[in-house]
């Protein structure tokens, strides 16, 4: 393999994380604080609709590595829940972890059952 080569792997992750950033970006000013929520569902949707689809492995370094892997966000939501917790805000920290995981699980399922719909 060319160096050359070996650097399109990680152009390609690039060029979907920029994007992918720049979407939550948008989603976050556009959104606030519940930019985070909505940016995490989202993004388990389109990565479970990309898991599940017959895509080439290029598509998916963009798209699913790369643009889903910045567009969501795990740093935010820990973050969200400890500001949560940090404020004697405890049950809503708890509540707001457990629906983030629910959704986003269930982003991922509807994500899927999209494509075998479609396919």
């Amino acid at each position: 393999m060319t160096a050359v080569a070996s650097l399109w792997p990680g152009l390609l992750v690039g060029i979907g994380g920029t994007l992918g950033a720049l979407a939550r970006f948008g989603v976050d000013s556009w959104l606030g604080t519940r930019g985070v929520f909505v940016v995490n569902v989202l993004g388990s949707v389109v990565l479970g609709a990309l898991v599940a689809a017959p895509l080439d492995g290029g598509v998916l370094l963009v798209l699913g590595a790369g643009f889903c892997g910045a567009f969501t966000t795990f740093s935010s939501f820990a973050v969200s829940v400890v500001e949560r917790a940090q404020g004697d805000e405890l049950i809503a920290a708890a509540r707001y972890a457990t629906l983030m995981l629910v959704a986003a699980l269930v982003g991922v399922g509807i994500g899927e059952l999209l494509v075998h719909g479609l396919v």
